[in-house]
């Protein structure tokens, strides 16, 4: 079992820095969804974005290479659940059509460093496996 070489603090990670603005838009964005939503895509919208930065913490602390690479694919789906939450949420106008637009463009910008940063560990663990 290979140790993860993430001595670094999970604050000091991109991925996690945009993570934590992606949920907080998200939070302000969900403000203005009906009140009858609350419960709802408000709710389930929230989570998803929280657990993102969340997850990359969570495998950012883990010792082996293996589990953070779980954790970053767990954070990646939360990324695609929030943009597909966001998707649904435009379709019957709910919240800001600009805010939407935002948070739609941090949760792509978020993808593309999780993919990037699990495209690098995933090389590294197999030139490590091939040593």
């Amino acid at each position: 079992m290979a140790v993860a070489e993430n001595n670094s603090s999970h604050r000091n990670s991109s991925a996690w820095q945009k993570g934590m603005e992606l949920a907080s838009v998200i939070y302000k964005v969900t403000q203005r969804f009906p009140a009858e939503e609350r419960f709802g895509l408000t709710n389930q919208l929230r989570r998803a974005a929280v657990s993102i930065p969340s997850n990359i913490a969570e495998g950012k602390g883990r010792l082996t290479t293996g589990e953070l690479i779980q954790f970053l694919g767990i954070a990646r789906g939360s990324t695609l659940e929030v943009q597909t939450q966001l998707e649904l949420a435009s379709m019957p106008g709910f919240g800001e059509s600009a805010s939407l637009a935002l948070a739609q463009s941090l949760a792509c910008e978020e993808l593309k460093m999780l993919n990037a940063s699990l495209a690098t560990l995933r090389a590294k663990q197999a030139a490590k496996k091939q040593r």
